[in-house]
């Protein structure tokens, strides 16, 4: 067999093909044979001019705020600083060292990972950058199932690599309004985390997520405030609140029922009545939605939740009401 016809194989765990239609998997197929060039040749032609393809590490922290700001994403360099640090990736730089394009990945358990930060600047979308840097993601995840959050600009790039659509994810934000959740459930108590809460939480959000993110996880809690629900003794959901972008972000919310997630989320839409707050809802819950919008956190924009491989959100149990962010899941 040669390079490019491996290069061309469905990789994913075993069971995961068999889930995907039939064309999702002719189309990555095409996609993966659009290149495959030596790992020597580190650069692509763009326009009239060449780029290389550099790997993500910290030094890339101000190009990659460049690259955002340039299509209007809200991420100061802390919350880029911070996907670096749980993640890995590459941007594409002309020759005077600009940012043209980025992608990342970021693995959990040893077969599913989330692809996110995919920007590319708009007068060079139809150039292929942006494909170029999905391939080498895509190949450096190979073997596990992929998921990501797809912008109205990147949904047929996505499309094209085989990815097929799961739901829709809610950009809530805007000045958050004292409106009180319904009545809290019976036995319900919504309290600051304490260390013994760990496990709960991470099983909660294993199961919420459809993998167990432990980088991920350390990471986040190491910058937000964390709220748990207790119940009879039992941690039955957890939202965490932390700075970004233009100010505050809440997620992720991971509970079981829309009255648990309204009491998880409206605690710290209290806290912070007249701040800004943002909130990437992906629940089906019209009532959360409807709650979200009350409080100040109308809808700002939709991204179309995709995947490569098995679904891996569950249908039962607890659910992840607000994402920790679009490119984390």
């Amino acid at each position: 067999m040669s390079v490019v016809e491996e290069q061309s194989d469905v990789v994913l765990p075993v069971g995961s093909a068999e889930l995907m239609p039939p064309e999702a998997l002719a189309r990555y197929r095409a996609f993966m044979l659009r290149e495959a060039p030596k790992i020597e040749s580190d650069w692509l032609q763009v326009d009239i001019y060449k780029a290389s393809i550099e790997g993500l590490d910290h030094s890339m922290v101000p190009r990659l705020h460049e690259l955002t700001v340039s299509v209007f994403w809200p991420h100061r360099a802390p919350d880029i600083a911070l996907m670096v640090d749980i993640g890995s990736g590459y941007v594409a730089l002309d020759q005077i060292g600009r940012p043209l394009s980025s992608a990342m990945s970021f693995p959990a358990d040893e077969d599913f990972a989330m692809l996110g930060m995919m920007v590319t600047t708009p007068r060079l979308q139809a150039q292929g950058t942006g494909g170029r840097l999905l391939r080498r993601v895509m190949r450096d995840q190979a073997g596990r199932d992929l998921r990501l959050s797809a912008t109205r600009q990147g949904y047929r790039l996505y499309e094209s690599a085989g990815f097929v659509k799961v739901g829709t994810v809610s950009q809530h934000q805007g000045r958050a309004r004292a409106i009180r959740p319904p009545e809290t459930p019976q036995g319900l108590l919504v309290r600051p985390m304490e260390p013994e809460d760990l496990p709960s939480l991470r099983a909660l959000d294993a199961h919420a997520y459809g993998a167990k993110r432990t980088v991920i996880l350390d990471a986040l809690l190491k910058v937000s405030e964390v709220v748990v629900a207790e119940r009879g003794g039992e941690v039955e959901g957890y939202a965490m609140l932390r700075k970004f972008g233009k100010g505050r972000l809440v997620g992720p919310v991971v509970a079981e029922q829309d009255a648990v997630a309204m009491q998880l989320t409206g605690h710290f839409v209290l806290a912070h009545e007249g701040e800004f707050l943002r909130c990437d809802s992906m629940t089906e819950s019209a009532a959360f939605e409807a709650f979200l919008s009350a409080a100040g956190l109308g809808v700002f924009d939709t991204v179309t939740d995709m995947r490569f491989g098995r679904k891996r959100r569950p249908e039962s149990g607890p659910q992840t009401y607000g994402l920790a962010l679009q490119s984390l899941g």
